[in-house]
């Protein structure tokens, strides 16, 4: 009764987890969408202004633009390319997710934040409660994987392998094992997907799952790749599961 109690509630908390994400990005879409069409299309008016009369333009409209450029970069409003880019948008389901998963994991890339005063607020009280949300998810996780661990041991002391041995053995498997399959495989995938190398694909994955979140290095975000859809939402789980290893080896 018990065991079955306690896989209920693990149930229980994983599916609230991700309903809560998924309603979260439901709001930030609604909310942002409006916002940022209305910033890319003032964008694309500013560069097409530009175009049309830069041979004429004075110092101090030049810095204006200048400064009005770099406002819509801060924004993640882009204006390169023809007018099909502006109507790919940072706020569709898949980023929002991606969005709602960095901020209750604590990563914050900086790289897309919402504007709107609405939006603002709701990322407070979305990350009040989302962030011990995150963490309790995490502990459950962690949790299960450290019967795994109990598993192993058990087997490894009815082989006749001394405890200190066996802690030591378990450690560096689940050790070994999360590093292949939380670093070194998405880093191959990174590289394939977003063109950069091993290398960075690592550092990525290190300074992601640390939740260092520098901004630097973000998935989905170079105008001239193609990315199949829910590519990011898939980045987002693979980060969530590689915190709960995370908290696995400090368990450990």
């Amino acid at each position: 009764k018990a065991m079955c109690s306690g896989k209920l509630q693990t149930a229980l908390l994983v599916a609230g987890y991700f309903v809560y994400l998924l309603v979260g990005a439901a709001v930030f879409q609604a909310l942002e969408r409006t916002a940022e069409k209305q910033e890319k299309m003032a964008a694309a008016q500013m560069k097409e202004a530009f175009l049309q009369n830069f041979t004429q333009l004075t110092v101090a409209e030049m810095e204006q633009f200048m400064k009005n450029l770099i406002k819509a970069i801060q924004n993640g409003v882009y204006p390169v390319g023809n007018e099909s880019q502006f109507e790919e948008s940072n706020w569709d389901f898949s980023n929002s997710f991606f969005f709602a998963g960095t901020v209750v994991s604590t990563i914050g890339y900086g790289t897309l934040h919402p504007k709107t005063a609405g939006g603002q607020i709701f990322c407070v009280f979305f990350a009040l409660f989302g962030i011990p949300l995150n963490i309790v998810f995490l502990h459950r996780v962690g949790k299960m994987l450290s019967l795994l661990c109990k598993k192993l041991g058990k087997f490894l002391y009815e082989k006749g392998m001394r405890k200190k041995k066996i802690k030591f053995l378990t450690l560096l498997f689940f050790l070994a094992t999360g590093i292949l399959v939380f670093l070194c495989l998405p880093s191959v995938f990174f590289q394939i997907t977003e063109g950069w190398s091993y290398s960075e694909g690592i550092y990525f994955a290190f300074i992601t799952l640390s939740t260092i979140g520098f901004g630097d290095y973000v998935v989905g975000k170079q105008s001239d790749r193609k990315y199949f859809s829910y590519y990011r939402v898939l980045v987002a789980i693979w980060i969530l599961f590689g915190l709960a290893w995370i908290a696995l080896l400090f368990n450990l």
